[in-house]
C-alpha cells in the first residue's frame, strides 16, 4: 500500500472534456498534462483507452512523451460487463495496455442504475467491481473505485451503497471515490454521508462533485471534513453541464483556509494562476473573470469606497494576498471611482501619484465626464494611461505626430470581390507624410495605413498587432451622444493592453482606438518597459527622427 498522504486527483483530460465546446486535440492534452503536474496534482487522469480512439492515442505518445515529475498518470474505465471474464474483456483489457500506473474503474451504486443501465443483479455487479479490482492489482496497478451516484444510491438503498464500497476495497482498491454524478447535493447532506460511509465500512474515501446545485466546491469541501482524504476536481470546473468541483478554488481552499500543506505545496500555489491561464490558453475555454483566486477579476475593485479603503491597507477589501496564488490587485477605472481609484490605478501602472494632487483631480474629473459620453477604461489601460500622462503634463503633452487626415473607402468590384482602402496624411516634426493599406475591412486597412506611413521612423510598431476587436452599439441616454464604443486589445507578441474610442460613427471611434495604440507605444513603450519600471510624475520627451518625405 502506498504510503498514506492527501491526494489530488485531477480528471480535467476526461471528465472536463465533457464540456460543451471543449474538445482538446492529442497535442493539447499532453500539453495540458504538463502544466498540471507541474503545478503539483497527484493525478492526473488520462481518458478512456479503447472506448475513445483520440484518449488511446494520448496514452500511446504519453509513454514516450510525456514525463511527469509530480504526478502519475491513470487511466479511467468500467469494470468488466456482466456475464463474462475479466480476463478476456476486451475494455479492461485497453486499461492495462494504456501502461499507467494507476487505473480507475467506474462502478454502479445504485441499485436502480445496476438494474435499468447495467441490465444485470445487484450480486453480479458486486462481482464485476471485485474481480475487476483484483485482476488490476494483481497486474501490478493502483487502483481507484469511482462509486457513480453513491449519494443518491445511498438514500436510495444505503447497505447496497455501502457494500459497493466493501465490494471495492476489500478488493483491494485504495480509494473509493464517493460521486455526488448529477451534482444536486447540499455540504450537509455530503458530510453525512462520508461520515457514515467512512463508519460503516473503514474504507479510504474520495470525492467527486458535479456543480448542478452551485455547491460542487462546498461538497467537496465538506467531504474532506467528514473524513476523505482523496479529492477530484477540473481545471476552471471544466465538465458536463454545469461542470466538475474546480480543482484551483479547491486546492486554495484547503491549503489557504484549512492549513493542509499537503495538498499542494505553497511555492506552486504561487503558480497557480499562470497555470489556470496557460490550460485556458490551450482549451480555448478561459477561466471566468469573476472565478475564484485565477479569475482576472479576483482581485479587481472598481467601486470608490473600496479603493479609498485598499489605499490604506489591502486586507481591508480582499481575503488573501493575491500574490500566494499567483494573481494581483488590479484598481477599475470608472466613474464608480474617484481619485483613490485613479492613484491606485497609477500606481500599478508605475507612477508615483498622490490622490491629493491636482493632476489626479484633473484625470478623475476627465474619466468621469467620458464616461458620462459613453467612454469605458476598465479594459482600456493604455488609453486612461494616456489620459493620465496628458494630466502629469498639464494638458500640454508633446505628441510623436500629428494627424491631417484620414479616410476609408470600400468598393465592391465584380465577382463580388470587396476591396477597403484605408489612407492616411500625418506629420512628423512638421514634414508631411502620407500612405495608404488595403484590408479586409475599414479597420485592418486603417491599421495596414498607419503602419506603413509610421513603421519606418518609428520600429518598435512593427509589432503592434491588432488582438481582439469589440463594438458595442450605445443608446442616446445619460446626456450621451456617442453611438458606437469601441473596444480593442492590442499585443506585441508579449503583452496585452487594450484602448478605447468613442463616436457617433463606428470607423471614427476604431479610428481614435487605433490612435491610441500608436500613441501608447511611442510615449511610454520607447527604451523600457513600462510595467516593469518606476515612473515618476516626469512625462517622457517624445521624440522621433527627422522626416524629409513629402507625400
Amino acid at each position: 500500500m502506498a504510503e498514506r498522504r492527501f491526494q489530488l486527483y485531477d480528471t480535467t483530460l476526461r471528465d472536463g472534456t465533457q464540456q460543451e465546446g471543449l474538445a482538446p486535440t492529442v497535442e493539447d492534452k499532453l500539453a495540458v498534462a504538463r502544466h498540471l503536474d507541474a503545478f503539483g496534482v497527484g493525478f492526473i487522469e488520462g481518458g478512456w483507452p479503447g472506448a475513445i480512439p483520440r484518449d488511446t492515442e494520448f496514452f500511446r505518445r504519453a509513454r514516450t512523451e510525456l514525463t511527469l515529475r509530480n504526478a502519475e498518470l491513470a487511466a479511467f474505465g468500467a469494470t468488466r460487463r456482466p456475464g463474462t471474464l475479466v480476463t478476456t474483456d476486451p475494455q479492461v483489457r485497453a486499461l492495462l495496455e494504456a501502461e499507467t500506473p494507476v487505473v480507475t474503474l467506474v462502478a454502479k451504486s445504485h441499485t436502480r442504475h445496476v438494474e435499468l443501465a447495467l441490465r444485470t443483479t445487484l450480486a453480479e455487479n458486486l462481482a464485476m467491481i471485485g474481480s475487476t479490482v483484483r485482476h488490476l492489482v494483481r497486474a501490478g496497478r493502483r487502483v481507484f473505485v469511482d462509486a457513480e451516484h453513491y449519494f443518491d444510491g445511498h438514500l436510495a438503498n444505503r447497505e447496497y451503497a455501502l457494500e459497493v464500497v466493501r465490494a471495492a476495497a476489500e478488493a483491494g482498491a485504495e480509494a473509493v471515490v464517493l460521486c455526488d454524478t448529477n451534482g444536486g447535493s447540499l455540504p450537509d447532506g455530503i458530510g453525512a454521508v462520508v461520515a457514515d460511509t467512512l463508519t460503516a465500512t473503514g474504507a479510504r474515501l474520495g470525492i467527486h462533485c458535479h456543480d448542478d446545485s452551485g455547491c460542487a466546491v462546498a461538497n467537496t469541501l465538506a467531504a474532506v471534513d467528514a473524513g476523505a482524504d482523496h479529492v477530484q476536481g477540473t481545471a476552471h470546473g471544466y465538465g458536463e453541464r454545469c461542470g466538475n468541483a474546480n480543482l484551483f478554488t479547491v486546492a486554495a481552499n484547503l491549503v489557504l483556509k484549512r492549513g493542509r500543506g499537503d495538498v499542494v505545496p505553497a511555492e506552486r500555489l504561487r503558480e497557480m494562476a499562470e497555470t489556470g491561464r496557460a490550460i485556458g490558453e490551450l482549451t480555448g475555454v478561459h477561466a471566468h473573470p469573476a472565478a475564484p483566486y485565477v479569475g482576472a477579476s479576483a482581485f479587481a475593485h472598481k467601486a470608490g469606497l473600496h479603493a479609498s479603503a485598499l489605499r490604506v491597507d489591502p486586507d481591508l477589501y480582499q481575503h488573501i494576498d493575491p500574490a500566494r496564488v499567483g494573481n494581483a490587485m488590479r484598481t477599475l477605472v470608472s466613474d464608480m471611482g474617484g481619485r483613490s481609484s485613479i492613484e491606485l490605478k497609477a500606481r500599478e501602472l508605475g507612477y508615483e501619484v498622490s490622490a491629493g494632487s491636482e493632476p489626479v483631480a484633473r484625470a478623475a474629473a476627465r474619466v468621469k465626464e467620458l464616461e458620462g459620453r459613453g467612454y469605458s477604461f476598465e479594459s482600456a489601460d493604455a488609453s486612461f494611461e494616456l489620459l493620465l500622462l496628458e494630466e502629469l503634463a498639464g494638458g500640454g503633452l508633446e505628441q510623436p505626430f500629428e494627424v491631417d487626415a484620414w479616410k476609408v473607402g470600400v468598393e465592391e468590384r465584380s465577382g463580388g470581390e470587396v476591396r477597403t482602402e484605408g489612407s492616411v496624411r500625418l506629420r512628423i516634426d512638421g514634414a508631411p507624410l502620407a500612405a495608404t493599406g488595403t484590408g479586409n475591412g475599414p479597420v485592418n486597412a486603417l491599421d495596414r495605413a498607419l503602419h506603413q506611413a509610421l513603421d519606418p521612423f518609428f520600429p518598435e510598431l512593427a509589432r503592434l498587432e491588432l488582438a481582439d476587436y469589440q463594438v458595442r452599439v450605445l443608446g442616446n441616454g445619460s446626456g450621451s451622444a456617442a453611438a458606437a464604443r469601441v473596444l480593442i486589445t492590442f499585443t506585441d507578441g508579449r503583452r496585452h493592453w487594450g484602448t478605447v474610442g468613442v463616436d457617433g460613427n463606428t470607423v471614427a471611434a476604431s479610428w481614435r482606438a487605433l490612435l491610441d495604440a500608436v500613441r501608447y507605444v511611442l510615449l511610454t513603450e520607447r527604451g523600457a518597459d513600462h510595467r516593469t519600471g518606476r515612473r515618476t510624475d516626469a512625462v517622457p520627451a517624445a521624440t522621433a527622427p527627422a522626416v524629409a518625405v513629402a507625400g
